[in-house]
């Protein structure tokens, strides 16, 4: 069974492996926990039996105005299986008393973020990888 946890603290890069799937410059596990470690959110869900971390959310914020959702990530082998609605669940739930809460995503995943509550939007970036 899937556990959940609000905590990067305990993790090792080891337990960070097969993320950034498609990334044309994927993160490497080091990298990675650094990002968790960093960010001022986090949720990761866990399997116990194989001591992984199967995916996760992590935003930065101001703690009182805004909030950007940065990355949502689930190993393939473990999507479907409602891990990654949970991770957002869980995101939005201790993002609530932020009244704008923000991400980033393609077209093509906007119906999963809708079912959580998001509304569509249009901004601008700047990506460099």
């Amino acid at each position: 069974m899937i556990q959940y946890s609000d905590s990067a603290a305990n993790l090792t890069p080891d337990m960070l492996q097969g993320f950034f799937v498609g990334w044309r410059k994927p993160h490497t596990p080091d990298v990675h926990l650094q990002i968790l470690q960093r960010s001022q959110f986090v949720e990761l869900a866990l399997d116990p039996e194989t001591n992984r971390v199967v995916g996760f959310c992590s935003a930065i914020s101001d703690g009182i105005q805004a909030a950007f959702i940065s990355v949502l990530e689930v190993l393939p082998e473990y999507q479907g299986q409602g891990i990654g609605s949970e991770l957002m669940r869980r995101m939005l739930k201790r993002l609530e008393h932020i009244p704008a809460v923000d991400l980033m995503c393609s077209p093509e995943v906007q119906a999963f973020y809708k079912r959580l509550g998001m509304s569509p939007s249009v901004g601008m970036v700047v990506r460099n990888y």
